[in-house]
């Protein structure tokens, strides 16, 4: 793991609309750290990766993610910075009257790819890496669940992103299917890519040594690694 901060949060207060969700957080991550954001469902813990990718301005405090400056952040900027940042959600959010490499190509051409072979090329190897060569042009009701997401996890590898944000990747799967899920994220973070994995199941986290960070009562909390939570 490096010594570079790719995510800086000095006394940052995070704000859900008008209502004060995070107050006084101070919060680092590092090149190549995979870090396990957890607490109960309306903690915080989705407003702060909002925060984080542009998606909810950061207006007390000092905030910087991928060398973005998140007080100084313009709307202009935001497609900037979500070409460093990948974003992993729920519900996989893919468009379901395409293929799987039209999805890819649709995210490709919305973040400036115009060159068709080179995204064919990079639609095979983000596939290829998340364990789905064959896929690409299955339609998304073709796939199970798991699968599914592991489109999600290859859309937000097309940029080759420093960070990976993701928000409860595991919430629609199955015990066996979030494991592999999990292994998938923590195996990305290896190659050098931060990842923050935001969680309310702690059933899965006891067999990797990861750090963890606790959304609760306003606060965010550094705790131990996984395995003593």
């Amino acid at each position: 793991m490096s010594t570079t901060a790719l995510v800086q949060l000095n006394n940052a207060r995070i704000f859900q609309r008008e209502n004060l969700v995070l107050n006084n957080v101070d919060f680092a991550v590092y090149k190549g750290e995979f870090v396990y954001l957890i607490g109960r469902t309306g903690s915080g813990k989705s407003s702060l990766m909002r925060v984080l990718y542009g998606d909810v301005p950061l207006t007390e405090g000092e905030g910087f993610c991928c060398g973005f400056d998140l007080r100084a952040l313009k709307r202009s900027q935001v497609p900037y910075l979500r070409r460093k940042v990948g974003i992993v959600f729920q519900d996989f959010q893919l468009l379901n009257d395409r293929t799987v490499n039209e999805n890819l190509f649709f995210v490709m051409r919305a973040t400036g790819w115009t060159d068709t072979k080179a995204m064919d090329r990079r639609a095979q190897e983000v596939l290829e890496k998340v364990g789905l060569a064959n896929k690409g042009y299955k339609m998304p009701h073709e796939l199970s669940g798991g699968e599914q997401q592991r489109v999600s996890i290859a859309r937000a590898l097309l940029n080759d992103p420093e960070l990976i944000l993701a928000d409860e990747p595991t919430g629609n799967l199955d015990p066996e299917t979030t494991s592999e899920i999990v292994d998938l994220l923590f195996a990305i973070s290896t190659t050098g890519r931060s990842v923050i994995m935001a969680t309310h199941d702690y059933s899965h986290m006891k067999k990797l040594t990861a750090r963890v960070v606790r959304c609760e009562e306003g606060k965010l909390l550094e705790l131990s690694a996984a395995g003593s939570v």
